[in-house]
C-alpha cells in the first residue's frame, strides 16, 4: 500500500471576501474551531448578499462563543471596517 503526499494548498488572495471574512473571526475565542469556521462562513455569505443585519447573522450562526455575543460582533465590525467594508 502506498501513500501519496497531499495536494499542495494554494493560499487565497489576501483581499478576497473569503480571506476578509475568516480574518474577521480569527481572534474570537470559541469552544470548538468548527464554530469559528461556521461563523467565518456566515460572515462571508453576509458579505456577498447582505440580506440581514450583521448582528442577526452572528446570532443565527449559533457559534459557541466564549465571549459575549456583543463583544464578538464589535470585534468583527472593527476588522471589517479596518479592511474598508462598511457595516
Amino acid at each position: 500500500m502506498t501513500t501519496k503526499a497531499p495536494s499542495p494548498v494554494k493560499p487565497g488572495v489576501p483581499d478576497s471576501l473569503e480571506q476578509i471574512a475568516y480574518a474577521s473571526v480569527a481572534g474570537i475565542p470559541v469552544r470548538d474551531p468548527h464554530d469559528r469556521d461556521r461563523l467565518g462562513y456566515n460572515i462571508w455569505h453576509w458579505l456577498k448578499n447582505r440580506r440581514d443585519p450583521l448582528a442577526i447573522v452572528v446570532q443565527t450562526t449559533m457559534a459557541r462563543l466564549e465571549i459575549p455575543e456583543a463583544e464578538a460582533l464589535q470585534r468583527i465590525k472593527e476588522v471589517l471596517t479596518s479592511r474598508g467594508i462598511t457595516v
